[in-house]
Parts: C-alpha cells; structure tokens; sequence
C-alpha cells in the first residue's frame, strides 16, 4: 500500500528522543501495524469484503448446470393404479428415483452482467477496505506526530529547568561569599517554581499524547508505552511542499475513495443493463432420467432389481420463455436502474469536490505552517540573543534580575512556538502526501 510505503519514510532515521528504557518503545509503523491490527472496523469492513467475495464466486458459478437427484417413497390405502394404468381396490407401495440437469442457454445476457456488478462489488468494497486502513493511518500519524510536539516541549521545559536550577546553585555561592545580596535569589526561586510547573504540564500534555495515541491503536494496557521517531527537521527535509492542483490530479488517480466510487458508477450500469436483460427470451435446456418401483398387495410383484431396470425412463427437452406483459415490473426496473446510476454519479461529483476541498485546506495549512516555522526560527534566534545579551548586562551589574527573568521567559516561549511550529509544519507536509497516494 502506497500510503504506507510513505509513512515508513518517517522512520529511516529513526533515534531516541527523551526514552525511557524500562518502557517499550513504538516506532510509528508499529502503532500503526498495531492500530490497522486491532481496529474493529477494519475487521468488519474485512468481513463485507468477505461476502462480496462470496457474492462475485456464486455469480461465476450460476453459469453452470445444476444437478439433482430425488427419491420417493409412497404409499397407497384403497384404490391403486398400477404399471399397466388401471385402478384396483387394493393398497400399494410406490418408489420412484430421478436425476435431473438443466442449464440456461440464453437469458439476454443477465448472468453476464451480473458477473460484471458482482466484480465490480468486490473492487468496490476492496478500495473501501483501503480507505479506511488510510484513514487509521491519517489518525495514528496525526496523534503521534502530536506525541512528539508534546515530547519536545517537555524536554525544552527541562532544559530550562535545568539551566535556572544552575543559575540558582550559582547566585547561591554568590550570596554565600558576600558578592551577591540575598534578595536577588528570590526572583530566581519564583522563576524556578514556575518553571518547575511547566515541567508537571509538560509531562501531563505528553502522557495524555500518548493516551490518545494507544487509544486509537486500541492497546489493552496504557502504562508501558512510549513513542520513538526522528526529530522533526529530517521529516521536513524528506518531504517537498507540493502543489495543490499536482496532489489533487494525482489523488483522482490513487484514492481509493476515488476508485471506489467508479466501481460503485460501473456496478449500477451492469445493474441497468441486468434490468434490460428481462426484456429478452430466455432458453434453457434440460435432461431427466428415472425409475420406479411397484408393490400392490395381492398380486405378484416383480423383484426390485427387475423393476429398476424395465422403468427406466429418460428425457431431453428444451423451454424457451417469452416476456411478453409482467405489470410493468421491467420497466420500472429499468427506470429504477437508471435513478441509481445518476445518484451514483452525483455522489462521485460530491466526493471529487470534498477531496479538492481537503487538498486544498491541506495544501494552505502547510503554507501557513511554514511560514509561521520561518517565523518562529527567526524569533527563537532573537530571543536568545536577547537572552544572552541581558544575562552579560547582568552579569556587569547593568540588569536587573526581573529583566534577565524577563528575556528568560521570551526566550522558552520562543522555543516553545519555534518546536510547535515545526511539528505542525512536518505534519501538513505528510497530510499531502498521504491525500495525493
């Protein structure tokens, strides 16, 4: 499958970003091999594909003769008619055994078409099949590609952690040899508090990431889970920026919404053309063969095996049936046909302009992620010049503590906006190429 050949792109640089090693790490083809697996209406859309599998055989095979047998067993009280016609008052037994064939020689052409919609069923509910194996794709790639925004911000907010927990060792030692008054730790403490809980938000965001994420995959057990892919600048650098119009030409192409839809428009025509059959004759031919056997009380009867064989009858015989007045019923079969066909067109039209729609939504997402990541990298390089330039002034004694705290914080928002930004980026470039295969 195209799609998921795209996916396993995502993974060719595959690396550890903040793991934990007593958890079991999931690349993303494993959550989604996982979630295709697990999902219940994968299984059920797998069982409709089943029956109309099942539907497209018996159609084949009703091009065959058919072949029975039969065996009767009668009995007579009273008056019996016996081998020779004639009725007697007395009570008999009467056994009869037959073997019968018949196949349809002509019938417009109806189990012909009927192979054809039947066929065209099967493609049908295979390229359904698709798009919803697709569709768990899409969901799953969006909730891990969330997972690791959530992950990044996480390890941002401990990076920061750690760097005011150093500044505050470091102004500690200072207040402790006289270079430093004690009321320039408190500034640095509050920073440190909040920071601290950026940090308890951060690892709440990433576990219910995460959550969701095993939830769509519909694991039994939540606890020993986490993800593991590339950083998002080698995502980006994988992927292109594609037109709309270029995703759109070639989804009409690949998508299997796409594909269904004209099975489903050939489907209705075959049905059409079903209808119309019934407007023709139908020949049929058929062969018989047959034996019995007699006993009537009070008289001698010959012995079975003698019977069996002195009844022995056959049968060849052709019937030839000619539609001439059925209450309108093909007529109106045919005009229902054809209502379908229509409805089944508008509902392709219906489908080629939502999947524009989305391309094209896709297609100024991505634009606009872009360039709010070009924005945002442009800020993050501000900020931590800003940064650095009031922590030297500090230093000299030129700033205050609430200024440094200030740049501090612009400084992690920067980050944090620059590591959003790039995820939705990477993510909208893989939504166009999944919507273009």
């Amino acid at each position: 499958m195209q799609i998921k050949i795209i996916v396993t792109s995502l993974l060719l640089t595959c690396g550890t970003l903040f793991g934990i090693s007593a958890q079991r790490q999931y690349t993303l083809m494993d959550c989604i091999d996982i979630a295709l697996e697990n999902n219940r209406n994968i299984k059920q859309q797998e069982l409709n594909r089943h029956q109309r599998e099942i539907a497209y055989s018996q159609a084949r095979a009703d091009l065959l003769p058919n072949l029975n047998a039969s065996i009767g067993q009668n009995f007579v009280f009273g008056r019996s008619i016996g081998l020779d016609n004639v009725y007697e008052n007395t009570n008999s037994s009467q056994s009869s055994f037959s073997l019968g064939a018949n196949i349809t020689l002509f019938d417009g052409l109806r189990m012909k078409y009927n192979i054809d919609a039947r066929k065209a069923d099967m493609h049908a509910s295979e390229a359904d099949l698709e798009k919803m194996r697709d569709d768990i794709i899409m969901s799953v790639s969006s909730a891990f590609l969330q997972a690791l925004l959530n992950r990044e911000l996480l390890q941002i907010a401990e990076t920061q952690l750690e760097t005011t927990q150093a500044d505050l060792a470091r102004r500690t030692e200072l207040v402790k040899s006289g270079k430093m008054a004690q009321g320039e730790l408190f500034e640095q403490e509050a920073q440190l508090a909040k920071e601290e809980l950026n940090r308890v938000r951060a690892v709440s965001n990433y576990k219910l990431a995460l959550l969701d994420l095993a939830q769509i995959m519909e694991l039994d057990e939540f606890d020993d889970f986490d993800v593991v892919a590339p950083p998002a600048d080698s995502l980006i650098s994988e992927s292109s920026l594609l037109t709309s119009k270029a995703v759109y030409e070639s989804a009409l192409q690949n998508r299997p919404i796409i594909r269904s839809m004209q099975y489903r428009i050939e489907s209705s025509e075959k049905e059409k053309l079903m209808a119309k059959a019934q407007l023709y004759p139908s020949l049929s031919f058929g062969a018989n063969i047959g034996t019995g056997y007699y006993n009537m009380s009070g008289r001698d009867n010959s012995p079975f095996n003698t019977q069996f064989r002195n009844n022995m009858s056959n049968s060849l015989g052709f019937n030839l049936r000619i539609p001439i007045f059925n209450k309108f019923q093909v007529k109106n079969n045919i005009q229902s046909a054809e209502l379908a066909i229509m409805n089944t067109r508008i509902e392709m039209d219906k489908t080629k302009l939502e999947l524009r729609k989305q391309i094209e939504q896709a297609y100024y997402n991505a634009l606009g992620a872009k360039s709010r990541w070009e924005a945002a990298q442009k800020s993050v390089e501000a900020s931590n010049e800003a940064y650095r330039f009031t922590e030297e002034k500090h230093r000299n004694g030129r700033a205050n503590t609430y200024e440094l705290t200030l740049a501090k914080n612009n400084q992690t928002q920067a980050l944090a906006e620059e590591a959003q930004a790039k995820y939705e980026y990477a993510f909208r470039l893989k939504i166009l190429e999944l919507l273009k295969d």
